[in-house]
């Protein structure tokens, strides 16, 4: 089916740097639709050339951008919120054609995008300073709040339009400048989005964009990491990878925001409503088919009411309806490429050769497409499973027994990842102490759907540093000066 859009500018092919729209000059990368293997774009592939131009750009328009006044630039970042929110259902297809969410899911991303860029647009003017009691008379001290400069954001698939918003738009309200390198699977959403913030007033130079396979992007972030000029990097990925930019970027003293890897653990204690722990685990586990950072992939249920939940779990699981972003009907869709299949497969094989059994699903659907994987619950997992010591990032439901609160504590903290984690229980005595006790950035507390704009995301462990949204994640692109004026008395 072809993609079509109410407003076809939208659809951009082209690297956006100083203000103009720049078409590949030499190599260009595929964009597929995930659910077919069909071409939908071709955009630049960059490298290092387009990647400094960015920067020079970003450097040329940082200081006109720094003294615009906060309620100008808020009024800019409203204006981008309000033609977002206004191109929903086109940006909902962008989504769904080029990453296979399904398409209410596509148009709801949308809206959470919207809610940090409103969010952000609002606390522009909200960066305040301090003034500090001087120790002496004729003293005036105060702490300022500053623009970083350039921020070189790069952003992963699996939310091409949450995951530019959470970035780019407290950059805006901050006063810095960006460069941005959207993922390779699916560069067309960020584009549109780009072009709305141009559309909103957004000045040249201050938001660029360069596209680049997964080959050319070390060359493209190398340029960025080497740069004295780029004063942050804020990277959602893998920690692999975040560890290569928070070394890399030791030489130049960046700032950093790393939203990492995670291996959530879901808890549900035998005093649990069963039901609700079910909705939540549906909620927080297969929303965008299992490929989100914060999905549940480490499920413990209590001994007492394990084969009740595991029963009425299976039956919920095996009646999603799996099928292609353009059939309302479809709840899970592709998953973003073969390699992310292979994965999955390889975790359920894990699994089964180490003593789990599969409940339902655990098979490809090539009958669908080339992506598909049936949504999967498998029972006695443990800890030495493949699937309990990596992220999975798929529909993989892996059900582990536990006997009492230290052990299941132990099993969850029992990983090098800290990003969120998620418990069922109505002993108010309990909530607390688990609370305290996990190891993560982010806890849900009979609650499956977490994320907020005013609230601050991200983890800790090798699940990286730094917050996105809230008070804190504009803080995170601000730099403190302390300012001290004497001889007034």
């Amino acid at each position: 089916m072809p993609l079509t859009l109410a407003h076809p500018e939208l659809l951009r092919n082209a690297n956006f740097i100083g203000g103009r729209w720049l078409a590949a000059t030499d190599r260009t990368l595929a964009v597929t639709d995930p659910a077919t293997g069909a071409l939908i774009a071709q955009v630049p592939d960059s490298g290092a050339n387009e990647a400094r131009a960015a920067t020079d750009a970003a450097h040329a328009a940082f200081p006109a951008w720094r003294r615009t006044p906060a309620k100008q630039r808020a009024q800019i970042i409203k204006r981008w919120n309000d033609l977002v929110t206004a191109n929903q259902d086109d940006l909902g297809r962008l989504i769904s054609r080029e990453q296979g969410k399904p398409l209410a899911e596509g148009k709801g991303e949308v809206a959470y995008a919207a809610s940090y860029i409103e969010w952000f647009a609002e606390q522009a003017t909200r960066i305040n300073g301090e003034v500090i009691p001087a120790p002496a008379p004729g003293r005036r001290m105060f702490a300022l709040k500053e623009p970083v400069g350039i921020v070189a954001a790069i952003t992963p698939w699996n939310f091409p339009a949450a995951m530019i918003a959470r970035k780019i738009a407290p950059a805006l309200a901050a006063g810095c400048t960006v460069v941005c390198k959207p993922a390779e699977d699916t560069p067309l959403t960020s584009l549109a989005l780009v072009a709305l913030a141009e559309q909103a007033g957004v000045p040249p130079g201050v938001l660029n964009i360069v596209t680049a396979s997964r080959e050319r992007t070390p060359e493209v972030v190398d340029s960025w990491l080497d740069d004295p000029r780029v004063r942050k990097i804020t990277f959602t990925g893998s920690t692999p990878v975040g560890k290569h930019l928070a070394r890399r970027s030791a030489d130049t003293l960046k700032k950093l925001s790393l939203e990492l890897g995670g291996n959530a653990p879901f808890i549900v204690f035998e005093d649990a409503d069963l039901d609700a722990a079910i909705d939540g685990l549906m909620a927080a586990k297969f929303r965008n088919g299992g490929q989100t950072c914060v999905c549940p992939n480490r499920v413990f249920i209590q001994d007492a009411v394990h084969d009740a939940f595991a029963e009425r779990l299976v039956a919920r699981v095996a009646a999603l309806q799996v099928g292609p972003a353009t059939e309302a009907s479809s709840q899970i869709g592709p998953m973003i490429n073969e390699r992310a299949v292979e994965k999955i497969e390889r975790h359920v094989q894990d699994a089964v050769a180490r003593g789990a059994r599969i409940l339902t699903g655990g098979v490809r659907l090539p009958a669908l497409g080339p992506n598909y994987f049936a949504p999967t619950v498998l029972t006695n997992a443990d800890a030495t499973m493949a699937c309990a010591c990596e992220e999975t990032f798929g529909p993989i439901t892996p059900l582990t027994r536990f006997q009492d609160e230290g052990e299941v504590i132990a099993q969850a903290n029992n990983t090098p990842f800290g990003l969120a984690a998620y418990f069922y229980s109505q002993d108010i005595r309990r909530v607390w102490r688990i609370a305290d006790a996990l190891e993560t950035g982010i806890v849900a507390i009979n609650e499956g759907a977490i994320a907020a704009e005013a609230a601050p995301f991200g983890g800790v462990k090798d699940s990286g540093y730094g917050r996105e949204g809230s008070v804190h994640g504009l803080e995170d692109y601000l730099h403190t000066k302390y300012v001290c004026q004497g001889q007034l008395d």
